[in-house]
């Protein structure tokens, strides 16, 4: 553990962990004035010893990929160390065998009523390996029972049922087109509200209506949770959605939350368990899932194999995923897989030939040519799945050495970046900042990381 940390070190790792100062703050919990200090007098300051012991654990926790890029913008070897946000995480005791309005009600608590700060070092680390994958698999082997009211009162009427749905659908959208969490303690809130209905006594529709109310809900909360950093709380959430979603007798969307849990995983370089998710997920499905949703797990699939480095089986996939979305009957997909189109199945696979690419620059051209036809297709509203892509679209002409169109890309894509409030899509920004980095020296990049910098270093 570096036991002597520098303002500029400080600054260097908050930079490769992909961190606005406002994040870096909230992650650590040390105060915003002090990481800007950092920040402003770089080797003129020398941490706190509580605060260097905060920043050296930042580090330890941090994936490979982080500790690499910190590494060399320090000019320093690492030894190796765990991965980020896995270490030493099991579920809470409860979360598979209790009823889903007990977990519910432990959890939006917890989320309610802590800190941000205080949740944010109590809940570091998620679920990962057997502890992860042996419970829910168990739970799933399981009947499905329903869910038990505890006292009666007079039915909700379905004009509230239609306005609780409706009200989960356009939270959803709004997570959709803007990102970061900024509607989360909403969510949560509604989620309450569900959460409450379902200790009641309803006719059985009504309670299976309520629950998939509640599964959407707790969804949009984990992507919510995921996109502001919060990465255990997001697992949890999701959790809480698979449960509420099999007690919905819905197990097409408990597959979709599978699949989100999944996603979150493979962010965190856990590629392995991500694969066995997915797998689980459509061994669960029942076959009732439609072609777009079946589309959607290929992807997925293919995204683990791409990580896994298994080419054959990541084109495989891909051609599984484009011939099912291709023959798709889109008037009988429910609304939550809407998203998933065209310009998100190019997006995914160019997204995962640039990975593929960075070992193999030739992948570079095909990537491109993914990213460019999800960037033409992306409908206007989907704001922060076009800053990705957009960025991705930079790394890879970056790649190719297409440098005046990797910074012409680089300039659209922050004007997009700048209308989004995205934990993902700060860390992106912060990723490709680092990558122009042996390129500084050419004006244009230049003016690209100029461009960049306010944003990587602020809020």
């Amino acid at each position: 553990m570096q036991v002597r940390w520098t303002g500029a070190e400080a600054t260097e790792l908050r930079l490769a962990l992909g961190m606005t100062q406002q994040r870096f703050s909230e992650k650590s919990g040390i105060a915003l004035s002090t990481v800007k200090k950092w920040a402003a007098l770089r080797e003129r300051i020398i941490l706190s010893e509580k605060c260097a012991e905060t920043v050296a654990t930042m580090l330890e926790r941090a994936t490979p990929q982080q500790r690499a890029r910190f590494a060399q913008s320090m000019a320093v070897v690492l030894p190796p160390v765990g991965g980020a946000d896995t270490v030493g995480t099991q579920w809470s005791p409860d979360m598979w065998t209790a009823e889903a309005t007990t977990v519910a009600d432990d959890l939006t608590r917890e989320d309610l009523m802590l800190d941000r700060r205080q949740l944010s070092r109590a809940l570091l680390g998620v679920v990962v390996g057997s502890p992860l994958l042996e419970p829910l698999e168990r739970w799933l082997a399981q009947p499905n029972s329903p869910l038990v009211s505890s006292r009666a009162r007079p039915s909700v009427g379905l004009k509230e049922i239609e306005e609780l749905e409706n009200a989960a659908r356009v939270f959803r959208a709004w997570d959709d087109r803007h990102g970061g969490g900024l509607r989360r303690k909403a969510v949560v809130g509604q989620l309450v509200e569900v959460k409450e209905l379902l200790g009641e006594s309803h006719p059985p529709a009504i309670r299976l209506r309520l629950a998939g109310t509640m599964a959407q809900l707790a969804e949009t909360a984990a992507m919510m949770s995921w996109d502001s950093g919060d990465q255990n709380l997001a697992q949890r959430y999701y959790a809480l959605a698979a449960r509420a979603a099999r007690e919905a007798d819905d197990p097409a969307f408990c597959a979709v939350v599978l699949a989100g849990m999944a996603r979150q995983l493979l962010s965190l370089h856990r590629a392995g368990d991500a694969l066995e998710l997915i797998r689980i997920a459509q061994d669960h499905s029942d076959g009732r899932v439609t072609a777009a949703t079946q589309a959607m797990l290929y992807t997925r699939e293919a995204w683990a194999y791409a990580m896994l480095e298994r080419p054959t089986a990541f084109r495989r996939t891909c051609d599984k995923a484009k011939s099912v979305l291709a023959d798709a009957d889109r008037a009988a997909d429910p609304y939550w897989i809407e998203y998933f189109d065209d310009a998100e199945l190019s997006g995914t696979v160019g997204g995962r030939l640039l990975q593929m690419a960075r070992r193999d620059p030739g992948l570079a051209g095909e990537a491109a040519d993914e990213i460019s036809r999800a960037i033409d297709l992306r409908r206007p509203d989907r704001r922060r799945a076009a800053a990705l892509d957009q960025l991705n679209m930079v790394e890879a002409r970056l790649i190719e050495g297409e440098l005046e169109e990797a910074c012409r890309v680089g300039q659209a894509a922050i004007a997009v970046a700048e209308h989004t409030a995205s934990d993902r899509v700060a860390k992106k920004l912060a990723r490709v900042y680092n990558r122009t980095g042996r390129f500084a020296n050419v004006r244009v990049v230049a003016d690209l990381r100029e461009r960049m910098r306010p944003l990587v270093a602020t809020v």
